[in-house]
């Protein structure tokens, strides 16, 4: 693909073709400019399987502003629609439409308000609400839905491992295998979830975060193919790398080849001045291997080295590896807790993928259309009452008890407020007839979540790495250990106040009549 052709493919085009066709049926009916209100939520936390979610960490939103506020329907790209022809060769699209999209085709006359980026988040709950000219905000569908769903999912994945790993550092190595230049947005995601560094090279540069990696066990094979062996491999990498030294001891026998010959070259650079800095553990039982190779390099001098375990890692794995190391350290000599602070994860393939539930349900949905200054709640039913979206001009709160953790993300409408110390009659947003009541006292803190990321053209939401980490990092000190837990969470509550519940049941009811 030339450059040209990428500009195309990622630009105002990056979108489905239906989008443009409800936006030239707009257009037809003199509907394009009616402002319209659509919501970006999700249905349901990833199920890897042998273990779930409880919750998800937003991620996206930085790459979608950029979009956003640098994407319009570039000449080029009309001249494109303008060749396109139906069944009966005339164009699809008029000149007239095509007109109007030279003249306003730009994304940031879209409105954004948006949960902060990496900001925990949970079902249902409007994450972003997108407000502008119908047609331009329809357009915008699918390019909103690519920016937000992938990062989301990766950054969950990230935030789990994260957690299994107990406070150890967390590397991201998963370009080679990620989808495409997509893997620049699950670095970055991963980032913002809890790895603290990623391989590849660009996103770390363009996040401000120092690129991390070692080196594979094709420089060792080269050495050995031209009579070096392991051991020299070894050295010319501590020639090269004399202060950032960290080896791959698995090409050929670990424990006794890779690890002793690191320790050789280990002293050689200690003897030089120098602080070696760790081994890297690919193959074999990496618990046990952990555990053997502490003791060898502790017996050797070298007890701050870090150890660094990889393949085929995700949350399920490393737990399982820092379990193993609790039952078998003891026999070794080793101290299970300083070696869990002693490692680090490259966590890859699993990562990058989302191995075991590859994608996020994440949907937008029209739930409101401008009229005489307000707004008129749209309504969608379906047969399965999940898929029925929360209709409305709406605000979402986040509702902490005394403990400072969070209890509910409560959805009202958007004249509605709530106070800390008000009792709540709260509804589930699909379950018929299942409510519950939150007492005065367990509303002890409320918080809106919903705030503007983009008006007006200017972008009002912090960008930066930092402060999507630093959100993280808190939300999770606020949710319940029980929803945070690797397998068979808890389940956080998500719920709709009286006004809300009474909207949605009163236009699902209207919608069935009006279809008899």
């Amino acid at each position: 693909m030339t450059r040209a052709e990428r500009e195309l493919a990622e630009g105002a085009l990056f979108t489905d073709q239906y989008q443009l066709s409800m936006a030239q049926l707009y257009f037809r009916e003199g509907l394009h400019e009616r402002r319209a209100k659509f919501d970006y939520t999700f249905r349901s936390y990833p199920d890897y399987g042998r273990h779930q979610a409880g919750y998800c960490v937003f991620a996206g939103l930085a790459d979608l502003l950029d979009w956003m506020t640098t994407t319009r329907f570039t000449a080029t790209d009309l001249d494109r629609l303008r060749s396109q022809r139906n069944s009966v060769d005339r164009p699809v699209f008029g000149d007239d439409f095509l007109g109007w999209l030279e003249a306003h085709g730009r994304f940031d006359t879209v409105d954004l308000a948006a949960v902060p980026e990496g900001r925990v988040v949970h079902p249902y709950a409007p994450i972003a609400t997108a407000e502008g000219p119908l047609a331009i905000a329809q357009i915008l569908e699918t390019s909103l839905l690519n920016h937000l769903n992938y990062p989301t999912l990766v950054a969950t994945k990230a935030s789990r491992v994260a957690e299994a790993a107990r406070g150890g550092a967390v590397l991201e190595f998963g370009m080679r295998r990620g989808p495409g230049t997509g893997a620049n947005a699950g670095a970055r995601a991963a980032l913002v979830g809890g790895a603290r560094f990623t391989s590849n090279v660009g996103t770390s540069h363009v996040v401000g975060v120092p690129p991390k990696g070692t080196h594979a066990h094709s420089m060792v094979q080269l050495f050995m193919a031209i009579g070096g062996g392991e051991l020299e491999a070894f050295r010319a990498y501590a020639r090269t790398y004399p202060d950032d030294c960290i080896l791959l001891v698995d090409t050929i026998d670990t424990l006794d080849s890779g690890i002793p010959n690191a320790i050789t070259v280990f002293r050689e650079l200690a003897a030089a001045g120098h602080q070696p800095r760790g081994i890297r553990l690919d193959s074999g039982d990496l618990a046990h291997l952990a555990v053997r190779a502490a003791r060898m390099l502790d017996d050797a001098g070298f007890t701050e080295t870090t150890i660094v375990v990889s393949s085929s890692l995700d949350e399920l794995a490393i737990w399982q590896i820092l379990s193993q190391i609790e039952d078998e350290a003891p026999r070794y000599g080793v101290d299970p807790d300083v070696l869990t602070r002693r490692l680090t994860y490259g966590v890859g393939t699993r990562l990058i993928t989302s191995q075991g539930h590859s994608f996020l349900d994440g949907v937008y949905k029209l739930v409101a259309v401008g009229a005489d200054g307000g707004w008129v709640p749209a309504i969608k039913v379906s047969e399965s009452r999940e898929k029925v979206p929360i209709p409305g001009d709406k605000r979402v709160w986040r509702v902490a008890d005394h403990r400072g953790s969070a209890t509910a993300d409560v959805v009202g409408s958007g004249d509605q407020a709530i106070a800390p110390g008000t009792a709540l009659r709260l509804h589930h947003p699909y379950r018929e007839s299942v409510s519950r009541v939150l007492a005065a006292e367990d509303v002890a803190d409320v918080e809106e979540l919903v705030v503007p990321a983009l008006t007006a053209g200017e972008v009002l939401a912090d960008r930066s790495l930092e402060a999507a980490r630093a959100w993280r990092n808190l939300d999770l000190e606020r949710l319940d250990p029980g929803v945070r837990r690797l397998v068979n969470p808890h389940t956080y509550h998500v719920s709709l106040t009286d006004e809300v519940k009474l909207l949605q049941d009163e236009l699902v009811e209207a919608a069935l009549r009006s279809a008899t």
